[in-house]
């Protein structure tokens, strides 16, 4: 049986105000592209309301480390409220977007990706003696990998944020 381990429980990312809507979602894509995860959109929503647009988003990037475990991530990014606005920069008019965003990051282990050792209940059995006595530095190796991932996503995501902030604030 393919057992999920949560790592990382509901990490959590708060903003309100200026930022690039594609430009966060750049931020995102790019730093998965970069370090060589898979990903797709579980769900991307988006509702037009008199108070702005309401934009739901759930990603769920995944990478194999190796022929028995694999990290995975729940990326649920919330922007609410979100109208669109001119600001002016170094004598130029800039089209951003002012509303909040919420995201919420969750990390997963998961080991036996393929499903192999549940064939039979001994090799089922084999498999947890396995991984809890002689394999379980590997499993500390991928914990602290996504581990890792996740909280340099969290950053980045945080310092692009800020750095708009700072930029065009108001």
């Amino acid at each position: 049986m393919v057992e999920r381990t949560l790592v990382i429980d509901r990490l959590k990312l708060s903003y309100d105000g200026l930022f690039n809507t594609s430009e966060l979602y750049s931020v995102i894509s790019s730093f998965f592209f970069e370090r060589g995860w898979d990903w797709y959109e579980k769900m991307n929503q988006e509702q037009v309301t008199p108070e702005g647009k309401q934009i739901h988003i759930i990603l769920e990037p995944w990478k194999n480390i190796s022929d028995y475990y694999k990290i995975t991530a729940s990326i649920k990014i919330h922007l609410t409220d979100i109208k669109d606005v001119e600001v002016e920069h170094d004598k130029q008019i800039l089209n951003v977007s002012q509303g909040s965003v919420k995201i919420t990051f969750d990390g997963f282990v998961v080991s036996d990706r393929a499903n192999n050792w549940n064939e039979k209940p001994f090799y089922w059995f084999l498999s947890i003696i396995l991984e809890k006595y002689f394999f379980k530095n590997h499993y500390d190796k991928a914990a602290s990998w996504i581990e890792s991932d996740v909280e340099d996503l969290h950053h980045q995501i945080k310092s692009y944020l800020n750095t708009f902030k700072y930029m065009y604030g108001r």
